[in-house]
């Protein structure tokens, strides 16, 4: 019972996630770096941002097979359905912010700060279910595993990388840089912030909880 409510809680924190994702791409100031390359590919291919996320998730999910060998897990297998269902949910929750297209700058930085606090707190909730993890970061996990390097530094070292390529990619196809902006740089450095203020805030008044029922 108890396992069956930590994933009904990573399911929660994966719509919001995603609803996170799907509104800083809304806000036209580019997108979380994870979302970087699948939000290039889909503005200059006819598939959506949510189908380019489930076949980049999948890539991800074939490399750390390749990194990992022997301690690929099957475990590791089950970032199959939750990549198919994650690039669902941004699709729907894309859908869901139709009404959103922002005419001014300071409304996009706005509608772009919402959705990083939105994401952070997804991920946030996603570490609390602590049952699974998405191909971005199982990914950082395997690299930082198997070459014994700090995980967060890893971290960032794989999205700025995934914002040159993305980068790369926008300049190939349209010859211009398109959806990689600086909505992707504030992002990068808001999210992970945001997602340790939650922890850090939940924590403090879950001891105060029990402080005051003992």
């Amino acid at each position: 019972m108890e396992k069956l409510k930590r994933y009904a809680v990573f399911l929660i924190g994966l719509f919001i996630n995603s609803l996170g994702v799907s509104l800083i791409t809304k806000a036209d100031l580019g997108t979380s770096p994870i979302s970087s390359i699948p939000y290039v590919l889909s503005l200059n291919f006819p598939l959506t941002l949510g189908q380019f996320t489930i076949a980049f998730s999948l890539l991800l999910i074939l490399i750390q097979l390749a990194i990992l060998r022997r301690n690929f897990k099957a475990e590791h297998l089950l970032q199959i359905p939750i990549s198919i269902l994650f690039g669902y949910f941004i699709d729907l929750t894309m859908e869901l912010l139709f009404f959103i297209h922002p005419q001014t700058y300071m409304a996009s930085v706005i509608y772009l700060l919402i959705g990083c606090v939105i994401l952070g707190f997804g991920v946030y909730t996603e570490v609390l279910a602590n049952v699974a993890m998405l191909p971005g970061e199982s990914f950082v996990r395997a690299v930082s595993s198997t070459w014994k390097t700090e995980f967060g530094s890893t971290k960032v070292a794989f999205d700025v990388s995934l914002a040159v390529i993305a980068g790369i990619l926008s300049l190939l196809f349209a010859r211009r840089l398109d959806g990689i902006r600086e909505g992707t740089i504030i992002a990068a450095l808001l999210v992970g912030f945001i997602a340790r203020l939650f922890g850090r805030k939940l924590a403090c008044q879950m001891h105060s909880i029990k402080l005051r029922n003992s």
